[in-house]
């Protein structure tokens, strides 16, 4: 594939094209291709935003048949840097937000431009909810198509075991409408395979009933003891508790006492899906590990679990981290493992660095093995290490560290989530689709996609012929 270096070719290659274009040189350029992540500079030809799939068929059609490099952006959190390319083009779906919700039925048809945060608050009005991730910001396109793990999905699974349908535009310009019988092939890739096999336009989802939960912001003294017996507490947990481990210096938060400023502690994140009493006897262990730092849980409505990301946060506009990070998955958290995560967070610099335990299980690990494209449904904890970094010479700096840290605190479970990949490599991607998976997936990959134009993602290359 080719770059384009005169962006007036864009009109030529997209004839009476109704969405909008944004090229070099136009206001809104630099703010459209920057993501999230604030070490991704790259510069496409052209951000084309459709309004509707057909729209989406000509963007495809323009980089196929001028052999252009396609990025697909559906909120622009690729942590590899997938929303966006050099030189080529890139569809973002940012002007395609519509939402149907049939309330009575507990489905509903999403457009993919839409946020997690936008589809959880309009979903709420109903007293309903889907699990996507932990981010207001993130879009629901790359998120859901990756796997979706969040705060609800021990108690309701991840965000593509809700998934009911979706229409996608394949390479070939096609528009298809795929689910468990039509097209099931396709329809067991994309729950899991990411972006490799055509582009999301609409997804539709099962709703939950779920008028409120327990939740919010727990924050305790990181001891290797408090630590070992959180994730514990976790795993022993109802599945209607989902929890996220933040092992993390304590920022300097409004709540957070002074003199824990820079301390080890758990930012644990809670999430009870379920009746206000029930959910603070489940949390009540957890509140007794040790004098909390700051409590915030309570019985609030569901998107409120996305408030909270104020300035430097996630919903922060301006706030761009630059991080190196590494995922994996844990069989167990046990002393050894618990004091390593505290000797190694103690022991850096980093302006910011952090091990994030999620215990699985649940109603995630009741989906079969085979049953998607996400092949880690045993899987008990996923681990994340990363550390922030300021410039080249840092990153150096903190890629050594945490490679380092991983690979020590690494276990038997090898796989990957590809949500959580870096631009790492092809093997870190075939960590991601284990056994079986994989051969499969590369044959649907073979049968929608056999140039590989969708490869902007962790990609899965079609068989050989």
């Amino acid at each position: 594939m080719s770059s384009l270096t005169d962006a007036d070719t864009i009109e030529q290659l997209l004839p009476g094209f109704a969405g909008k274009v944004i090229r070099p040189g136009d206001a809104e350029y630099d703010k459209a291709r920057t993501g999230f992540y604030g070490d991704i500079d790259r510069r496409p030809a052209g951000i084309v935003r459709p309004t509707d799939a057909s729209q989406v068929v000509q963007v495809v059609a323009a980089a196929r048949d001028g052999g252009l490099e396609l990025a697909v952006r559906s909120g622009g959190h690729s942590i590899a840097g997938h929303s966006v390319v050099d030189g080529g083009i890139v569809v973002d779906l940012a002007a395609m937000r519509g939402l149907d919700i049939d309330a009575e039925e507990r489905t509903a048809w999403a457009q993919t431009g839409l946020t997690a945060g936008d589809y959880t608050t309009a979903a709420a009005e109903h007293g309903l909810a889907t699990g996507f991730g932990d981010t207001s910001t993130v879009g629901i396109g790359g998120l859901t198509l990756g796997g979706g793990v969040g705060f609800l999905s021990r108690a309701h699974g991840l965000t593509i075991d809700n998934l009911l349908a979706a229409e996608l535009v394949t390479a070939d310009g096609q528009i298809l409408e795929i689910d468990a019988e039509n097209h099931p092939d396709l329809f067991w890739a994309i729950r899991g395979g990411g972006g490799n096999f055509g582009v999301a336009t609409r997804l539709r989802f099962r709703l939950h009933e779920l008028e409120s939960v327990v939740g919010g912001m727990l924050m305790l003294p990181a001891t290797a003891e408090v630590i070992r017996e959180f994730v514990a507490l976790a795993e022993a947990a109802p599945d209607e508790l989902s929890t996220i481990a933040n092992v993390m210096p304590a920022p300097p938060m409004p709540f957070v006492p002074a003199d824990h400023h820079g301390r080890l502690v758990i930012m644990g994140l809670v999430c009870y899906a379920g009746a206000a009493e029930e959910g603070e006897a489940a949390l009540a262990p957890f509140r007794s590990l040790a004098t909390p730092v700051a409590d915030l849980v309570r019985p609030i409505p569901y998107p409120a679990m996305f408030e909270g990301e104020g300035p430097g946060g996630a919903a922060d506009e301006d706030f761009h981290p630059t991080a190196v990070g590494r995922t994996m998955f844990l069989e167990t958290v046990e002393q050894d493992a618990a004091e390593l995560i505290v000797d190694r967070l103690s022991s850096s610099d980093a302006m910011m660095r952090v091990t994030q335990l999620r215990v699985l299980g649940g109603a995630v690990a009741r989906v079969p093995d085979d049953a998607t494209a996400y092949g880690h449904r045993r899987s008990r904890i996923m681990a994340n290490v990363a550390a922030f970094y300021d410039g080249l010479d840092d990153r150096a700096i903190r890629t050594d560290w945490v490679n380092d840290f991983a690979a020590d605190l690494r276990q038997s479970d090898t796989g990957a989530y590809s949500n959580f990949l870096a631009d790492e490599g092809p093997e870190r991607v075939r960590a991601a689709y284990p056994g079986a998976t994989w051969d499969r997936l590369r044959e649907i990959k073979a049968k929608y996609d056999p140039a590989n134009l969708f490869r902007h993602n962790q990609n899965v290359p079609p068989a050989a012929a």
